[in-house]
This record gives C-alpha cells, sequence and structure tokens, in this order.
C-alpha cells in the first residue's frame, strides 16, 4: 500500500483542462496522425517532411541551422537524416568552411519527392484550417511561435 498522497482530482481536471502545454502536446499529436496519414503514400512522415522543407535554402544549411529552426537537438536531427539518407533523398557532406561541421542537401530524388508531396501537405491543411471554423488560423500561428 503506498503512503504517497495521491494528486487530488480537482487538481488533475485543472491541469487537464488548462495547461497549454498538455493541449499543444494533444494537438501536435493528433495533428502529425493526420499529416502521417496523408504523407504515407509517399513514404514520408510529417517530421521528415518538415526536416526536408527546412533544407529548401539556396545554401546548403549546416546541421546546427537546421536543428535550431526545427527547435530539435542535434543527436536528434542526426537520428532522423538516417533514413532520408538511405533512401538518397538527403545528402550530409563536410561543410568546406568548417571541415568539423556538415551540411545538409537535397538530392535530385529527394527535390522530386518534395515537390510531390507538397500538393498532399497544401490538401491537408486546407482541411485542417477547416477544422478552426471560429479560430484564426494566422493568429494561432503567431500564438505559437511566440512560445516557441
Amino acid at each position: 500500500m503506498s503512503r504517497t498522497p495521491n494528486v487530488p482530482l480537482e487538481t488533475a481536471r485543472l491541469v487537464r483542462n488548462t495547461c497549454l502545454c498538455f493541449h499543444a502536446q494533444r494537438a501536435a499529436r493528433a495533428l502529425a496522425r493526420r499529416f502521417d496519414e496523408a504523407f504515407r503514400p509517399l513514404g514520408l512522415t510529417n517530421g521528415q517532411f518538415s526536416l526536408m522543407m527546412a533544407l529548401t535554402a539556396p545554401k546548403p544549411p549546416s546541421m546546427g541551422a537546421v536543428a535550431s529552426g526545427l527547435a530539435m537537438d542535434r543527436t536528434t536531427l542526426t537520428a532522423a537524416l538516417k533514413p532520408l539518407e538511405r533512401r538518397g533523398l538527403v545528402e550530409v557532406a563536410v561543410d568546406p568552411d568548417d571541415r568539423r561541421g556538415r551540411r545538409l542537401t537535397l538530392t535530385r530524388a529527394g527535390k522530386a519527392l518534395l515537390k510531390r508531396a507538397v500538393p498532399i501537405w497544401k490538401r491537408t491543411h486546407r482541411k485542417v484550417d477547416r477544422l478552426l471554423p471560429t479560430a484564426d488560423p494566422d493568429r494561432l500561428r503567431r500564438d505559437l511561435r511566440a512560445l516557441s
């Protein structure tokens, strides 16, 4: 028998009903599932799509810049890149300006796949925006950016 007191039910309800972190995580998981399903025919996840979009820069971005832009640590980014590298969608090369660093580039196949994914993203995003009939999706995006 545990002697640790339970969290009062009222506190659990308060957290469930008011915690921004709880609601943001729940919404993020639901959105991730929706976009994962949409990208499934291409063999992509929503995270891979976002990562590949982050590589569409005039100059190949550094690992640090991509990790920062996606709010992930470099170790997580390295793990996320592996399946994309294996599929020949992304190349990781030594940074010519700093041999210790790495630069990330979409391959021709990666660019072609991303081009096919964009219409799927647009279609899915329109559906998501329609789920917010009384909200302002642009305001929601600004508010979420303010938190990150």
